[in-house]
C-alpha cells in the first residue's frame, strides 16, 4: 500500500536556525531518503516552496479566478513529503517516525486510495 507522509514545517522556527543547523538537518533527510530507497519503499518526495509563492485557483460561475498567495495564511505549512510503499499502517509509522522532522513536532501518515478501475458513469 501506499502512504503520503506529510511534513509540516514552521517558515519562523526554520529562519531563527543557524545556517550549519540547516545544513545538519539537510543531511539527515539525505541520509533518511537512501535509507528508503536502500530498502525500496521510496516513491517520491520533495521539498515544497514556502507559501508566499502559491497560487491559489478558483473556478467561478465558469471563469477561472487564479490568486496569488496561499489558500490560508498561517504560521504553519507543507513543506514536504514523502511518498513510501510498504506493506502496512504499522510500518509506514515507522518509516513516518524516522523522517527528521518527527523530533520537532508532529509528521502525518495519510494512505493513498487509488482510483484504478473507477468507472465514469
Amino acid at each position: 500500500m501506499r502512504y503520503l507522509i506529510l511534513i509540516p514545517t514552521n517558515a519562523g522556527r526554520w529562519a531563527t536556525l543557524p545556517q550549519s543547523e540547516r545544513d545538519r538537518r539537510l543531511d539527515e533527510h539525505i541520509a533518511f531518503t537512501r535509507s528508503i530507497i536502500a530498502s525500496g519503499e521510496h516513491i517520491d518526495g520533495a521539498v515544497l516552496s514556502v507559501p508566499s509563492a502559491a497560487r491559489t485557483v478558483r473556478l467561478r460561475d465558469g471563469a477561472v479566478e487564479v490568486t496569488d498567495g496561499p489558500l490560508t495564511e498561517s504560521e504553519e505549512y507543507l513543506g514536504g513529503y514523502y511518498l513510501v510503499e510498504c506493506a502496512s499502517d504499522d510500518r509506514a509509522a515507522e518509516i513516518a517516525a524516522r523522517v527528521p522532522d518527527a523530533r520537532l513536532g508532529p509528521v502525518e501518515v495519510r494512505s493513498l486510495k487509488t482510483i484504478t478501475g473507477l468507472m465514469v458513469r
